[in-house]
């Protein structure tokens, strides 16, 4: 028997007084995290919802995440988190193909009305027999007339709850993919593959019981923050500081407030970080505290590890992980030496390797420069995508699960990201990936991130197109920019256009949203 929630349970009884969540001056306790979700569970029970049912959860990083999280798992149900960014129609979408039973929705604010959009993607959706509007105050009206608010709900539920047993095997969570290629499809997540993939994370990352205090800026509902901060964090009480937002001052201003010791984001999110890193800022004091820095979702240039060293004296760990395997896959090894660029080697239990269209092996020829697709097998892979078979059996073959993916292996077993397959720029016949010239970009002084493409061309198929921003204060035109990158790569490779931008498109996790760039 093993149920995902008994990662919160045991740190409530070891540690019921230790701070679990803090969100301005709001903090809550391990025992008042537990009691609340307690009540979740009951209220569930009481309208009907089975083990094995599904409910959806949207809301930002509030504590009510974790309450409502964890309260679905102990009912012995399964957890839908949907992206706050979805509309309206794309919540009806996956309310119905999930199949959920019940949803509870926070209500959002001024320009992210996502109680409003969860409610008309609710009232889309027949076979979903519950919505529970969570407010911020518990205690508050519905702003959405006749629509019952989660605190209501809960009022007068009991606050002790005995949850349900679930194998290891059983479905914990529906996580449902970004849907770059076609309609979103929802990869299902065991209890096993969740505990065993957050107490790996604990390994790695060294976390101490009942001693780190972690910056959530990461979305919870999205597969690394749900793992890495959220199942990791609470398996070994540690405190969760959370940002429903990512703004780099104002993380900057609480990791020197509440001395984190872990920081974990995406590339954009170190980048922005080191922007804030202003004069009147206490580096000094966040140094001396921050223990762990973690990257994920992207491949970290070497020039933002290196800057990140110098700033605030860590190595950034680097890991490699997608929702369809809990998500991590591959992490810097603790016990060698950090290789900038690398996403380390498979974590324990857990195999990798290269393939090529056809799922056969990619051969190693001794230099490190044969690419193929990455594939992996262990604890992590999902059950399968909800309700598609085929396309569970496209993906997944004898165990192993292919990941769109392309990377390197050096002799000693570290991978290298080089690139998304579908990112892959084809150019008068010539393979040219687009993470190998942000890299190259990003080591010009006038440049302070990269963004390339491919863009459609008359004779050559595709021409390469660079976005830039620049450094503060910096100065360089496009042509510039195209000349310096002519003396630095291969004919083939270097940008012949490049644009210079203040900003960049993101999607709501940090990565950076290239099929919006042409």
């Amino acid at each position: 028997m093993l149920n995902l929630s008994v990662l919160l349970e045991d740190s409530a009884r070891t540690h019921p007084d230790r701070d679990a969540v803090v969100l301005g001056t709001m903090r809550l306790t391990y025992a008042q995290i537990d009691a609340a979700a307690n009540q979740v569970a009951n209220l569930l029970v009481d309208r009907g919802i089975w083990p094995g049912d599904k409910v959806a959860l949207s809301c930002p990083n509030v504590p009510w995440f974790p309450i409502v999280y964890y309260g679905i798992l102990k009912a012995g149900a399964v957890v839908v988190p949907l992206n706050i960014l979805l509309k309206g129609r794309e919540v009806a979408y996956q309310l119905a193909d999930s199949g959920a039973k019940a949803y509870f929705c926070f209500e959002g604010g001024e320009g992210l009305p996502m109680g409003a959009e969860g409610h008309a993607g609710f009232t889309e959706t027949p076979a979903c027999e519950h919505f529970f509007l969570i407010t911020a105050d518990p205690a508050a009206e519905s702003p959405i007339e006749g629509v019952e608010t989660m605190g209501a709900a809960l009022r007068g539920t009991a606050a002790t709850f005995d949850s349900i047993g679930t194998s290891g095997d059983d479905p914990a969570v529906l996580l449902y993919t970004s849907g770059t290629t076609g309609q979103a499809k929802g990869a299902e997540l065991s209890h096993a593959n969740l505990v065993l993939n957050a107490l790996a994370v604990n390994q790695l990352l060294e976390n101490r019981p009942a001693l780190d205090t972690h910056l959530v800026v990461l979305p919870l509902f999205h597969s690394f923050g749900a793992t890495v901060q959220l199942n990791a964090g609470f398996s070994t009480a540690s405190t969760l500081v959370l940002l429903p937002r990512f703004d780099a001052r104002q993380a900057v201003s609480l990791m020197r407030r509440e001395d984190i010791t872990v920081f974990a984001g995406v590339p954009t999110m170190w980048w922005g970080l080191l922007q804030a890193l202003t004069e009147d800022v206490d580096v000094e004091r966040i140094a001396r505290n921050l223990r762990v820095g973690v990257s994920g979702g992207a491949a970290l240039p070497a020039e933002l590890i290196k800057q990140v060293r110098e700033r605030l004296g860590v190595q950034v760990l680097e890991g490699y992980g997608l929702s369809e395997t809990s998500p991590v896959v591959t992490f810097s090894d603790p016990a060698r030496e950090p290789r900038p660029g690398s996403i380390g080697v498979p974590i324990w239990g857990v195999e990798v390797k290269l393939v090529d269209a056809d799922w056969s092996e990619v051969e190693d020829d001794g230099t490190g420069s044969a690419i193929g697709e990455i594939a992996v097998k262990g604890h992590n892979v999902m059950k399968g995508y909800h309700g598609r078979p085929e396309a569970t059996a496209e993906a997944v073959r004898d165990g192993w699960f292919r990941t769109g993916d392309l990377a390197r292996r050096d002799k000693d077993g570290f991978y290298y990201i080089v690139d998304r397959a579908k990112d892959l720029i084809i150019r008068g016949g010539f393979n040219v990936y687009p993470r190998e010239i942000e890299e190259v970009l990003m080591t010009h002084p006038a440049v302070s991130l990269a963004a390339v493409v491919g863009v459609p061309h008359e004779s050559h198929g595709e021409e390469i197109k660079a976005f830039v921003i620049l450094e503060r204060g910096a100065e360089a035109r496009p042509d510039e920019l195209i000349a310096w990158g002519k003396e630095q790569m291969a004919g083939y490779k270097y940008p012949r256009i490049v644009e210079v931008v203040r900003t960049l498109p993101m999607t709501s996790t940090g990565k950076i949203l290239k099929r919006e760039l042409t």
